[in-house]
């Protein structure tokens, strides 16, 4: 349980243009209500046609309707006639769109902190404009994973002081490993078969696409793949498992409010993404749950996991290697459990909640006082 804090209360206003919905969203979501307990007061800026505003209103969240779709003046003069309105003690962006509308309509007037979170390992390039918003408009730098923190030092040259590594962080009495056969029941998911399990948005980079490859080469006829979540790439999936003649072996769930019975039924959880990853929440989920993970190097991933302690690490877009993985996990339960136990070790220790809001916390402390 957490303590009572000494800091003074925050107007803390997070702003968000994304109107997709994975991790990013959940962890705003789960930050805000974090700092709402702490006593500080929260209010989300986003698009009313954003799936996070109706999600935020859901939660109690306080939450305004601006229009941050597009890179477009009218964002900025929304925002700047916002501020001006409303008394705030700093803002923390968080997708590029909002990020720059921020920025732009901050000037000419007395500025309010701003906290930029990097939620995935994109690059960003270094030309001048980027560099102003970053390091001028901007006064810290919040990444997901210390790999994606050393890039910006490394690569783009930013002063270390300026950023900060903040991997998001779970509830360990949320998820926990639990009875595989009731989950299965409960999810009327068939009781002897061997299931291999995702759980992220249907987005190309999250490597679908190769795990469906992969799930297809292992010829197992008593094993099942189950993908849970939605998006973009819906349709191009369904076509890959259609034209693999694998539609009596694949399961597709869309989006689930309640992913914890999912992650308890699997008995390999898979995430082979190639791009654009921090610590991905659903990686640390399964780690809480302590399943045998198959994953790849691939942003901060390796933050969270390590090879052949608790996952196994495969190349990225390499479904071979993939299916081989898949298969020795599948054939190994020793091996299985082992990474299981120690991934869940590993996640309880270094990925909670408290631990996350407490660093956030800090930096908003800091930053707000100048």
């Amino acid at each position: 349980m957490h303590t009572a804090r000494t800091r003074r209360p925050l107007h803390i206003v997070h702003t968000e243009a994304s109107q997709g919905w994975g991790g990013q969203e959940l962890r705003i979501l789960s930050e805000s209500l974090g700092m709402m307990e702490r006593g500080h007061r929260v209010t989300l800026l986003t698009p009313r046609g954003a799936r996070i505003y109706t999600a935020a209103q859901e939660r109690g969240i306080a939450v305004v309707s601006l229009p941050f779709e597009r890179k477009k003046i009218r964002g900025v003069i929304a925002m700047r006639r916002w501020l001006a309105a409303n008394p705030v003690d700093l803002i923390n962006s968080h997708s590029s769109t909002d990020s720059w509308l921020v920025a732009l309509a901050q000037l000419g007037r007395r500025r309010v902190p701003v906290v930029r979170t990097r939620h995935i390992s994109a690059p960003i390039s270094n030309n001048a404009f980027t560099r102003w918003m970053y390091l001028r408009a901007t006064d810290h730098v919040v990444t997901t994973g210390e790999r994606l923190r050393r890039e910006l030092i490394e690569t783009n040259r930013f002063p270390a002081a300026h950023v900060t590594s903040v991997p998001t962080g779970m509830e360990p009495m949320q998820f926990t490993p639990g009875d595989k056969l009731k989950a299965r029941t409960a999810l009327a998911l068939p009781a002897e078969v061997r299931l291999i399990g995702i759980v992220a948005t249907l987005r190309s980079w999250k490597g679908h696409q190769y795990l469906i490859e992969a799930f297809d080469k292992l010829d197992a006829p008593n094993t099942r793949l189950v993908i849970v979540g939605d998006g973009p790439r819906r349709t191009p999936i369904e076509e890959q498992i259609r034209a693999a003649g694998l539609t009596d072996r694949v399961i597709l769930t869309g989006n689930q409010h309640d992913v914890l019975p999912w992650l308890q039924a699997m008995d390999v959880f898979a995430l082979p993404s190639y791009a654009n990853e921090g610590v991905p929440q659903a990686l640390v989920q399964a780690m809480l749950c302590a399943k045998a993970i198959v994953t790849t190097d691939v942003g901060s991933i390796l933050d969270a996991v390590t090879a052949d302690q608790s996952a196994l690490i495969v190349p990225a877009r390499d479904s071979e290697q993939l299916a081989a993985a898949l298969r020795r996990l599948l054939d190994d339960v020793a091996l299985s459990e082992r990474l299981g136990k120690r991934a869940r070790e590993v996640a309880v220790a270094g990925f909670s909640r408290a631990a996350m809001l407490d660093s956030m916390e800090a930096i908003f402390a800091r930053v707000s006082t100048g």
